[in-house]
């Protein structure tokens, strides 16, 4: 591909590939509401490449450990290839380029896929299947984009689902864990995907210091755990440590023991 046909991201930008029979329809925008109705996930071509199969017989693929089997994808549609049964074209996005294959199995088909042109920036939703080693999208919609604004949308829904998706899991995590949990199999204090400056809530804070605290090896030590080490751990400023330990001791999750900085889970008190 050559930076005339699509310059990376650049060219996604400039205004070019808009046609005019691209303003006839109402744009699609409302994406939690889509989202949250039809479970589709925004994605780039790139994200695409870099998913893993979740399965043995390679039918299902994991973007950002969540399901992609239901996608949206934005870009240019280009070598489309009309048959009797079916449409074909691939997407360019700017981050890489995918096939796509869109059943035409009605008038109504027929007449969606008339509305799209090589050249044009088109919609799509589809299912993600994997054939001969390839990733593609079978669509079920193709839509012309008809508003630059919906450019925008799209990578911005990408950036948002993928900052919500590869957050630290202690949030997601242990926001099902309560004080007085005793199943603790599989229960893990996710530190690793900690992202340098995030911020948190004091009731996030409560919650991941809680879990610290409540993980089996932290059960295990007779002493408990020091104030130091569980910031070292958190990577976060010993008071907002302390103020979060002390509001445990306040309602019963933590005590003290050998001394004022050493701390354990009542769980097993």
């Amino acid at each position: 591909m050559s930076s005339a046909q699509y310059d990376g991201g650049a060219s996604l930008f400039s205004g070019g590939g808009f046609m005019p029979s691209q303003a006839t329809q109402t744009p699609e925008f409302g994406f939690s509401k889509s989202r949250a109705s039809q479970g589709i996930l925004p994605l780039t071509v790139k994200q695409i490449s870099e998913a893993y199969d979740s399965n043995d017989d390679k039918s299902n693929f994991v973007v950002d450990g969540v399901d992609a089997t239901n996608v949206k994808l934005l870009g240019i549609m280009v070598n489309k290839i009309e048959r009797v049964t079916d449409v074909t074209f691939s997407l360019d996005d700017g981050s890489g380029r995918i096939n796509v294959n869109r059943w035409v199995n009605e008038t109504t088909d027929t007449n969606e896929m008339a509305l799209v042109q090589n050249g044009m920036y088109v919609t799509i939703r589809g299912s993600l299947k994997g054939f001969q080693g390839k990733r593609q999208v079978v669509a079920y919609s193709v839509r012309p984009v008809i508003d630059f604004n919906e450019v925008t949308l799209h990578y911005l829904e990408c950036i948002h689902v993928h900052m919500d998706n590869t957050r630290p899991k202690a949030i997601t995590a242990i926001g099902t864990v309560t004080p007085h949990q005793n199943d603790m199999k599989g229960f893990q204090t996710p530190l690793t995907n900690r992202i340098p400056g995030m911020k948190f809530s004091e009731n996030e804070i409560q919650k991941m210091v809680l879990a610290v605290f409540m993980e089996p090896a932290s059960l295990m030590r007779e002493e408990g755990l020091h104030t130091d080490e569980v910031a070292r751990r958190l990577d976060l400023p010993p008071d907002q440590i302390k103020n979060a330990i002390s509001y445990h001791i306040d309602i019963g999750n933590l005590y003290s023991t050998i001394d004022d900085c050493h701390h354990k889970s009542t769980t097993n008190g």
